[in-house]
């Protein structure tokens, strides 16, 4: 199976994992309202979670461009880069993105903003002076692709379901011990319901987890997929991931919270079980890279 049939698959496994957040969901509101009897905590949580989504909506581009450090690039300071960003765009039929730089000998990049008309694509300083023209565009066109198929607004919105989850799940810890009631007037069934309710709380928020950074390595993927097509050459994307997982520069402000919008993983030199990793292995990006090239 070569990568251009991995397209449509990654697409239906990420809906399918993103389904499975909204059945977590579902099952710990039900929960909750039989175990509180009050679906007050509940509506609660769901309205805190849609401000939470509208204000990540609206600003999420602007707090990550503040935690990276990133600055606006004008088109005098470097206008191959601009001319290779334009081209792609106009390639993909997307809008021209703002384009930001992060002065850092780390090789990476990433792209943000709400929708294709607020996009933002960031670079480092690191990944320009290591990377030929064709690597170059191979990493543009992959965050380009990102831009194009929407992904922005999906992590977004898993984010928020992963906020939802942590949170209910926090709400019903902290509740039960001043509920008043306890669970021996339910009788038995009541005690084994809370139990197998507890148990499923804790583990939610790790099971949310797990699934958002499965959807994080299918979005990549994909990305991939799209970025070779857009660039008819997937031996630059692959010889550009090589370099940049092969550079041991650490990335100075990298943070847990966007490290999935890179291209790469900005932590080096730590050991990450495949199962926590935001991204998946380069050897396997590279891998799929190459047959497309066959």
């Amino acid at each position: 199976m070569t990568l251009y049939t991995n397209i449509s698959s990654n697409i239906r496994k990420t809906w399918l994992l993103f389904g499975v957040f909204f059945i977590i969901v579902i099952a710990l509101g039900w929960f909750l309202s039989y175990y509180f009897n009050d679906q007050m905590i509940l509506f609660w949580a769901i309205g805190i979670s849609f401000f939470m989504s509208f204000f990540s909506y609206w600003f999420s581009d602007k707090i990550v461009i503040a935690i990276s450090h990133a600055k606006s690039l004008e088109h005098n300071e470097n206008p191959e880069l601009y001319h290779i960003v334009e081209n792609l765009c106009i390639t993909a039929g997307l809008p021209m993105p703002k384009i930001y730089i992060v002065d850092d000998p780390a090789p990476n990049a990433f792209a943000t903003g709400r929708n294709a008309k607020n996009s933002v694509v960031v670079v480092t300083t690191g990944l320009l002076n290591i990377l030929d023209r064709s690597e170059l565009e191979g990493v543009i066109a992959h965050e380009l692709s990102h831009i194009g198929n929407r992904d922005m607004l999906l992590q977004t919105v898993v984010v928020v379901l992963v906020g939802l989850i942590t949170l209910v799940a926090d709400i019903f810890l902290r509740g039960r011990f001043f509920r008043k009631s306890s669970s021996s007037e339910r009788g038995q069934a009541g005690v084994i319901l809370m139990l197998v309710g507890l148990v499923f709380i804790i583990l939610s928020p790790i099971f949310a987890r797990l699934i958002q950074f499965a959807i994080s390595r299918k979005r990549e993927y994909l990305a991939d997929a799209s970025g070779a097509l857009l660039t008819r050459y997937p031996e630059g994307l692959a010889r550009a991931l090589g370099k940049i997982s092969q550079n041991p520069n650490q990335l100075r402000f990298a943070n847990k919270a966007t490290a999935h919008l890179y291209i790469a993983n900005p932590f080096k030199g730590k050991k990450v079980v495949n199962l926590f990793s935001t991204h998946p292995p380069v050897e396997e990006r590279i891998k799929r890279l190459q047959e497309m090239s066959i």
